[in-house]
């Protein structure tokens, strides 16, 4: 039998290794704004365009490497980080594998160009899919500069997986975000398409946090610091006030590297316990400082996963940092009595000496005389209020008032007489619907009765409406008296670019006033001015987590969006003429069995059913 086991060539091992490594545009920005790190760069440009479909390009002022390693750093397995299998469990740095350049080069156009300090030459390589074209000596500015061009350019079944520019934009924004919080004191810079998105001078983590995502979030932050023989931790989290159903701010880093865990994040939600409402997710911006010994960060190729040797003590750790901090600065509620202000001591009385109060009566005032009687004392005046009689007093009085409990009684019992329950004419007397529960709307049918879900019927009313007009494109839409002027992160201001077009169809109107504030100037029929911010920040939220890319996708999205913000909530009470106007409107839908989210809107139960549940 012949050998069929081969060796795979390289550049077809590079590009099986770039499927786990590099799976977007952001994937590159991620590696190499880390390599930039690793090189020691104290600022770092980032150049984009196209959402990095077209050019990633990373500039530092970083050590920059020598001509033996800008060839070798393309190599498989080429890393300076790592001498032997015991460093593995010692890793400070960031890309130390030796996998995200060769991974790179094999799928992508890449130029590097770099030089050392005291060199009076630097380096420039070119790379086309694994191979290289050219390596020359050049004269180029200290530090590292690698450009990527036409990504996936010989893979085209991956190239057609890449979402829109505005999906992947925010990706890459999201890897910016990433590197730049752990180092604050980096100086970095974005650019997308030739305009400057992003410019966050060295700073503080606060600073940096401002930077990023604006002032007004300066004002949501609460600090979290605690040091332990385990763990450091140091960060901010925000007020419950601040939450949102998304996890847009919700960083975690241990030891300068940015990790995903669903474990410590849930450490940190139920701190928040009793604070935020139900479907909400707090905010946190945490740094944690761990003996690098203690944790495992190869379990990813993304390296976004770490083991923890001691999770348990780490997630108690954490939650009581937090619910420290949101004590500490009076964010959540304490067991404490209310003091009362006016029992302070004023400034202009505190030196003055105590005096015994007096008590002045005057023994010959009579309320019972007609005439207007005054009295003037040291503290103020007293006016008796003139009457014709004191009989006056008891005019409107009634000797045997009815209690509320007998008010009730005679109430219901006239209800009784009036009503035809039992009455001869039977089809004069129908219940159509009736609520229960507040949650609940129940109406006879001719086989048995429906159980109908508000909530849930109302999300199904409204989807479709919307639906309908953001597909055909006519919207109404009531203006404002007074504009609304909302703030948002550039993140949350790119997302509601991609909407604009649809909310506007919704009837929801807004002009951008700067790059984080619109103004809104209409709104949909029926919405309150006070519920618009909330509206649109659900929006953000559900676009962001679905992050829709066909036009069809994102008028769903949209009027899912909005249907779930604006229906009926349980617990809202509804008279007979909206029940019975719900009922209408929902079987006049396409679909009323299901809601917009595929849950039952309502049961039946079956007169058979409800009749043996009376037999013996």
């Amino acid at each position: 039998m012949a050998d069929i086991i081969e060796l795979l060539p390289d550049h077809v091992a590079n590009q099986i290794a770039a499927g786990e490594v590099v799976q977007r545009p952001a994937s590159v920005v991620k590696e190499l704004l880390e390599n930039s790190i690793d090189a020691g760069a104290t600022y770092i440009k980032l150049v984009i365009k196209d959402a990095g479909k077209t050019l990633v390009q990373v500039i530092d002022d970083g050590m920059g490497m020598s001509v033996t390693d800008a060839r070798l750093c393309f190599e498989r397995h080429a890393t300076s980080k790592i001498r032997s299998a015991e460093d593995l469990f010692g890793i400070h740095t960031k890309g130390f594998r030796g996998e995200a350049l060769a991974s790179i080069g094999a799928i992508a156009h890449v130029e590097l160009q770099t030089k050392t300090d005291g060199k009076e030459l630097g380096t420039t390589v070119i790379m086309e899919g694994s191979e290289v074209k050219s390596q020359e000596a050049s004269v180029v500015p200290k530090g590292t500069a690698i450009s990527v061009k036409h990504l996936f350019f010989n893979i085209p079944a991956r190239r057609n997986f890449l979402k829109s520019d505005t999906v992947e934009l925010r990706h890459v924004i999201d890897e910016f975000h990433r590197v730049a919080l752990a180092h604050p004191n980096v100086a970095f810079s974005m650019w997308h398409n030739g305009t400057e998105m992003f410019s966050t001078p060295s700073s503080n983590f606060r600073q940096r946090i401002v930077n990023l995502f604006g002032f007004k979030m300066n004002e949501k932050l609460v600090p979290v610091n605690e040091a332990t023989e385990l763990v450091d931790i140091d960060g901010f989290v925000l007020k419950p006030e601040f939450s949102k159903k998304g996890k847009n701010d919700q960083y975690f880093f241990v030891n300068d590297r940015f990790i995903k865990s669903p474990y410590l994040h849930h450490a940190v939600k139920s701190a928040f316990e009793g604070l935020i409402k139900d479907g909400y997710q707090p905010g946190y911006f945490l740094k944690f400082k761990v003996d690098p010994k203690s944790i495992d960060i190869n379990i990813h190729p993304t390296k976004t996963e770490i083991k923890f040797d001691d999770e348990h003590s780490l997630y108690a750790l954490i939650r009581a940092a937090v619910k420290h901090s949101l004590g500490q600065y009076n964010v959540a509620p304490v067991l404490d009595f209310d003091r009362d202000s006016q029992l302070d001591t004023p400034y202009n009385y505190k030196d003055k000496p105590v005096t015994w109060p007096t008590v002045e009566v005057d023994r010959n005032f009579n309320p019972f005389q007609e005439e207007t009687k005054y009295r003037s004392s040291g503290i103020t005046n007293f006016r008796s209020k003139q009457k014709e009689s004191w009989e006056s007093l008891y005019v409107d009085l009634e000797l045997e008032p009815k209690g509320d409990a007998e008010s009730a009684v005679i109430g219901i019992e006239q209800d009784f007489k009036h009503s035809k329950i039992f009455g001869e004419d039977h089809t004069e007397v129908q219940i159509k619907t009736y609520q229960i529960f507040t949650k609940y709307v129940i109406t006879a049918l001719k086989s048995g009765m429906l159980i109908i879900d508000q909530n849930r019927a109302h999300q199904r009313i409204l989807y479709e409406e919307y639906l309908k007009q953001l597909t055909t494109k006519a919207s109404v839409s009531q203006q404002l008296l007074f504009p609304i002027t909302l703030e948002f992160t550039r993140k949350e201001f790119s997302v509601l670019d991609t909407i604009k077009e649809d909310l506007a169809h919704a009837g929801l109107l807004y002009s951008s006033v700067s790059d984080s504030k619109i103004e809104v100037t209409g709104v949909p029929i029926g919405v309150p001015e006070s519920e618009v911010l909330t509206i649109i920040e659900d929006l953000i939220s559900d676009v962001t987590q679905e992050i829709p890319d066909t036009n069809f996708g994102t008028h769903d999205m949209v009027s899912k969006s909005l249907s779930k913000s604006l229906a009926i909530k349980t617990g809202q009470s509804l008279s007979a003429l909206e029940q019975e106007d719900l009922v209408n409107r929902l079987f006049a839908c396409k679909e009323p069995s299901l809601s917009p989210f595929n849950k039952p809107i309502f049961i039946t139960m079956a007169l058979g059913d409800i009749e043996k549940q009376f037999k013996l």
